[in-house]
């Protein structure tokens, strides 16, 4: 019982909050002070079944002040609010304490208080009315007899008081008929079970769109057999028509076959549509199912923010600022996991702009501004995503002031940061422990608020920005996922695999002329908007044999904390919905890697990290990983002009392989032993190695191994080119792997390069 009371505490004094806020704000109506009754009568009946008789008072007392705010004879004021909101806060505590019932408790106490100022400030206000009603006689009383609330007669207010007629309930009140229509039943349901429904609707989905790829291949047979009933057709014409007696068994025979495969044609043609229509339904019934189970998974976001009005009413009067607070969308589906988390940073946020960005009164005034100051918190589903904003119309963040705090904190050089563009200068703030407020107080200074905020987006996927202007107003912007079951990403391929790229990560994809990319001290860039962005390939990064990129080449453009990079990869396949699936814990933190999901066709394909892929792309173009990207190179490659590593830890015999294979027209790349060999074909496609065997930290056959052990690396030819010429050492070449196996001597006549070309063809095709 007393946990449906702590249930039912906590949506009741959500109503109470809401109301006196609304009162405070001159929102007054007999609507709202109505459903502070019935809140307050309904939570003094629920404290008195489970024996909470603290709660059972206090409750009461709230009763009678909305009774006669309804009667007229009690006008709630804004300064009355602190003693009603305190009232409202002793309820909430004493739902959730595990001492309520104690007989030690001091809850009595601290109800008995808080019941004698709620009637004091009832009684204070009647005790004020009386004279001004005395002298203004009787006829100033409303005709049903309640005491209206008068005012001096040598000072009239500016707004005289609204009376509210509003009758309080004897009883329990039920409640209204309409409401009980139309308000749907609810079932608890644990969140865990929840997440395993969500899990079984996903996996419905993926095998039912399976279907689809099995109709495609039904009506590629059902194309086919169109084709043989054609031919037997014109065959059976042309035999007819001609010249050539054709014996009658044989053209009944024909006749025959040809009646059969039309029969046959016809039955294919019902199964195909009939399988195609059964695969539409099952799929359309999945993706029904599916979004009903995400959307049982949501909640308004007004059930995540419901005590943002009083943060910003408390933090305002403590601060000695008028602020009004609007939400727009509060109705918004948010999963329950990510409002869960959205409290506290949204509550930083807002916190920052009553300290940061909203003026004092006087000088807003000066400013020409309304003294009171807004924040407005705004929610909407955008292609697929949920997008958040906090906009103040306060003073902005003054960008200048953040450059000198950069510099002084010794986060960026005197020298640096002068060219640092407004975006990049914003960033800082997102960086553990950076404040532009020179004070530490209670509400801000400490500079937590806004790096708690972007560790909250980025763990469930999302992403945040802020933009302003200086003496206007200042916007943050969440980007999150609508739920964390199912992504909105982007698909591309690199090295023949499918990659995932969330598109809350994403800055922009677009495709990039080679003719645009400049060298600058050995790293590749190109410009949009005036900002040179680094730029790598995919399969760099991740690991993979890459295809040579097209012209212009495919990229997709990612950042994290004011780092922005762009992925070169070897194609775009469009946008999906994919349900999240997290990796096995056995295998730890997989680099670059976030999590996995399925697609239509049941291929798996992998969701990459976009800030560990930021870090692995930072360590590339700053030498630390893998060799440098070429592009000179890619574009050879892009008009399918081979590729050949040499290996060899001798400098002679290096360059003279590679002046044999350049002058027939081979593109080659050398190395000086067996890792970095290794290092060069991670990185890099090779159509052929030619390697020595007696070489330092790695010899040939070593690399060979390798080579031929990698599942996407083990097609690739070997020839290993050795002083060696005993049986025994070519036999232990070949063994490793190797698909050829030359001593040195071969380079005094054709069979070097006959040899190559014999396994990968002539250079260019």
């Amino acid at each position: 019982m007393l946990e449906l009371f702590r249930l039912e505490a906590e949506s009741q004094t959500a109503v109470l909050a809401a109301g006196v806020l609304a009162i405070e704000e001159l929102e007054r109506s007999p609507e709202t002070v109505e459903s502070m009754m019935r809140a307050a009568h309904s939570l003094k009946g629920a404290a008195r079944i489970v024996g909470l008789d603290p709660a059972v008072r206090v409750a009461h007392a709230l009763e009678d002040v909305f009774v006669a705010a309804g009667k007229g004879s009690f006008r709630v004021k804004p300064e009355h609010g602190d003693r009603i909101l305190a009232g409202i806060d002793f309820l909430s505590a004493i739902a959730t304490s595990e001492d309520a019932l104690a007989p030690t408790s001091d809850w009595p106490a601290r109800a008995e208080r808080l019941v004698g100022d709620l009637a004091t400030m009832v009684t204070a206000q009647a005790t004020l009315a009386q004279p001004a009603s005395a002298a203004e006689g009787t006829a100033s009383r409303p005709p049903d007899g309640s005491a209206a609330a008068s005012t001096a007669p040598s000072k009239p207010p500016a707004t005289p008081p609204a009376t509210l007629p509003v009758e309080p309930p004897a009883e329990l009140p039920a409640a209204a008929p309409r409401a009980t229509e139309q308000a749907d039943r609810v079932v608890r349901v644990s969140a865990d079970s929840l997440t395993r429904l969500v899990g079984l609707a996903g996996e419905s989905l993926v095998e039912t769109r399976q279907l689809r790829p099995f109709v495609d291949s039904l009506l590629q047979l059902r194309s086919t057999e169109v084709d043989i009933c054609d031919a037997i057709a014109a065959l059976d014409e042309k035999l007819k028509g001609g010249d050539i007696a054709v014996p009658g068994t044989v053209t009944a025979m024909l006749t025959t076959i040809r009646e059969r495969s039309e029969a046959r044609l016809a039955a294919l043609t019902r199964h195909v549509e009939d399988f195609e229509s059964f695969a539409r339904r099952n799929e359309d019934l999945s993706n029904r199912l599916h979004h009903e189970v995400i959307v049982s998974r949501m909640r308004p976001l007004a059930d995540g923010i419901r005590g943002f009005p009083r943060l910003v009413r408390d933090v305002a009067r403590t601060l000695g600022k008028q602020v009004k607070f609007e939400v727009r969308g509060e109705q918004t589906g948010v999963d329950r996991d990510i409002l869960d988390k959205l409290e506290a940073p949204l509550s930083h946020l807002i916190r920052n702009s009553l300290d940061h960005g909203i003026e004092l009164p006087a000088d807003r005034e000066a400013a020409g501004k309304s003294p009171a100051g807004t924040i407005r918190l705004e929610a909407r589903h955008r292609a697929g995503m949920l997008q958040i904003t906090l906009t103040d119309d306060g003073r902005g963040i003054d960008v200048e002031h953040l450059r000198v705090k950069a510099v002084a904190r010794g986060l960026v050089a005197r020298q640096v940061a002068d060219h640092l563009t407004e975006l990049e200068l914003l960033e800082f703030l997102f960086l553990p422990g950076f404040s532009t407020k020179d004070q530490v107080t209670e509400i801000s200074g400490r500079g937590v608020g806004l790096d708690v905020v972007q560790s909250m987006v980025k763990s469930v996927g999302g992403s945040v920005r802020v933009a302003t202007q200086t003496g206007r107003q200042t916007t943050f912007t969440l980007q999150l996922p609508i739920t964390m079951s199912v992504i909105r990403a982007l698909l591309v391929q690199v090295g023949g695999e499918p990659y995932a790229f969330p598109l809350t990560r994403i800055d922009q994809i677009l495709f990039c002329p080679a003719s645009s990319i400049r060298t600058v001290e050995g790293r590749q860039y190109f410009d949009r908007d005036g900002v040179s962005i680094g730029l790598v390939m995919a399969s760099q990064i991740l690991e993979t044999t890459g295809q040579p990129p097209a012209d212009p080449m495919p990229v997709v453009v990612i950042s994290d904390r004011g780092q922005q990079f762009g992925m070169i990869v070897d194609s775009f396949l469009g946008e999906r919905d994919l349900e999240v699936r997290p990796l096995d814990l056995r295998l730890g933190k997989v680099p670059d890697v976030n999590s996995a999901s399925l697609l239509e066709n049941g291929d798996p394909v992998l969701i990459v990290d976009v800030e560990d892929l930021v870090r692995s792309i930072d360590n590339v173009l700053m030498g630390r990983r893998l060799s440098r990207v070429e592009f000179e190179r890619m574009a050879e490659q892009a008009r399918q002009r081979k590729r050949i590593l040499v290996v060899d830890d001798s400098i002679t015999v290096r360059e003279l392989e590679r002046q044999l294979l350049q002058a027939r027209g081979f593109a080659v790349d050398v190395a000086v032993d067996g890792m970095d060999g290794w290092n060069a074909i991670r990185g890099t496609h090779y159509d052929l190695v030619v390697t020595d065997v007696d070489m330092p930290r790695m010899d040939g056959i070593g690399l060979v191994s390798l080579i031929k052990a990698d599942p996407a690396r083990r097609e690739t030819p070997v020839v290993i080119v050795s002083y060696k010429d005993r049986e025994e050492d070519r036999l232990r070449g070949l063994d490793a792997g190797a698909n050829r196996y030359l001593t040195k001597s071969s380079f005094h006549d054709e069979t070097f390069v006959d040899t190559i070309i014999d396994l990968v063809g002539e250079a260019t095709t």
